[in-house]
């Protein structure tokens, strides 16, 4: 027996003898669909809050209160390329990465 006649024996009769055209591309639509579903509600808003939050970043200045991500709340005091300084209290001040500023509160400076 020849593998060849094997294999179409067993192409022929898992289509039932219909001869669907078309039904390896209709078995994908249910993929495409959700993988059109998945960038609309998970990846495109990650991008849009990624881009905003590098936005903040840039935008920092001397002055801004901020929020870290740990949940401190401070005035920026210092700014490097990577490193921001913040003052939590008088005289007090901490040094954290740029990337861990979760939000800013207001800009200049604050009277308490």
């Amino acid at each position: 027996m020849d593998l060849l006649s094997v294999a179409h024996a067993m192409g022929t009769a898992g289509q039932g003898g219909s001869g669907q055209a078309g039904g390896g591309f209709a078995a994908f639509v249910p993929l495409l669909l959700m993988v059109v579903i998945f960038y609309f509600l998970l990846i495109r808003p990650q991008q849009k809050k990624q881009k905003e939050h590098r936005a903040l970043l840039s935008g920092l200045q001397k002055g801004d209160v901020v929020v870290t991500q740990g949940g401190l709340h401070g005035k920026v005091v210092g700014l490097t390329d990577t490193v921001v300084t913040l003052e939590i209290a008088e005289r007090v001040r901490v040094k954290i990465q740029r990337g861990y500023v979760a939000a800013l509160l207001s800009r200049g400076e604050v009277s308490e």
